[in-house]
């Protein structure tokens, strides 16, 4: 159904995006790095994704960076925000 395939896409690029955005913020990021991060991931992924992943950041930025900082494996952030399922 058209749900579970829009939820499929929203996971896929949550996650992408996270990854993106882990490998910016680097290993042991602090709060700034993460959202120094998050704004860079974004814009790399180009304009519509890019849009879709601003609005992502927008709304579980905290999340976002708690995971990243506590080391979350992207998937499993992704996952907390109930963006996937487990």
């Amino acid at each position: 159904d058209g749900v579970a395939q829009g939820r499929g896409i929203k996971c896929s690029l949550c996650t992408k995006a996270l990854k993106k955005i882990q490998a910016l913020a680097g290993d042991d990021p602090d709060e700034s790095a993460v959202a120094a991060a998050l704004q860079k991931g974004c814009r790399a992924l180009g304009r519509i994704m890019g849009r879709l992943c601003q609005r992502l950041v927008d709304k579980y930025q905290d999340q976002i960076t708690q995971g990243l900082q506590n080391g979350d494996l992207p998937r499993d952030i992704c996952t907390a925000m109930r963006i996937c399922r487990s």
